[in-house]
Order: structure tokens, then sequence, then C-alpha cells
């Protein structure tokens, strides 16, 4: 079983940037698709960001695409969000997430480990 931990989140004003790193632990990373979800307050938990095993092949929901920007490490066992031009509406708990297929998905049952989130707020 792997373990996710989340850290990077904080407090920004809206134009501020924020880097999130997940690192894992336990079973490795190198052929896991990675996601990054969100979840704001009285909301469902959505899609941010996803990325394929080797890096290749990424996708971002429309409302952070050009603005956020998903990598990872493989040989540190590391998943990374990138986050500029924030918004107040950014504001929510980012979790990564892994899953035992080698592409991302965008669906949130699609993963088996969860990190425990870390709150990113936006203050207009």
């Amino acid at each position: 079983q792997v373990q996710l931990v989340e850290s990077g989140g904080g407090l920004v004003q809206a134009g501020g940037s924020l880097r999130l790193s997940c690192a894992a632990s336990g079973r490795t990373l190198t052929s896991a698709g990675m996601g990054w979800f969100r979840q704001a307050p009285g909301k469902e938990r959505e899609f941010v960001a996803g990325i394929s095993w080797s890096g290749g092949n990424t996708a971002y929901a429309d409302s952070v695409k050009g603005r956020f920007t998903i990598s990872r490490d493989n040989a540190k066992n590391m998943v990374y969000l990138q986050m500029i031009s924030l918004k107040p509406e950014d504001t929510a708990v980012y979790y990564c997430a892994g899953r035992r297929g080698t592409y991302y998905s965008e669906r949130v049952d699609s993963y088996d480990a969860w990190g425990q989130g870390t709150q990113v707020t936006v203050s207009s």
C-alpha cells in the first residue's frame, strides 16, 4: 500500500503562487498514474490535474488550464502541482491521489491511494 503526504498549502493573495508537493512511501509510484483533486466546503471533490506514469501525458480541469502545472519526479517518488495566478475560487483542500493504472483518470473512484490533504486559501 502506498502512503501519500501533501505539503505546500497555505494562505496566499489573489494572483499569488503556491507549489504543492506529494511525497509517496510504500509502493513505488514509478508505474502509477497520479492526480490532484480538490474539495471546497459544501462541494464534491473534483479533478484538478493528472499525469501518466512517465510524465508524458497530462490533463487539467478547464478551470485551471494555463495556471496550474502538474509534474513528477519518479526517482524521488514525488508529484508536484505548481499553481500561479491563484483566484479565490481556487480555495479548497487539495488532495494527491495514486492509482494502480499507468494512466491518470479524472474519476475520484479510480484512485486507491489518497493523501490527507493540504489547505489552500486564496484571499481577494
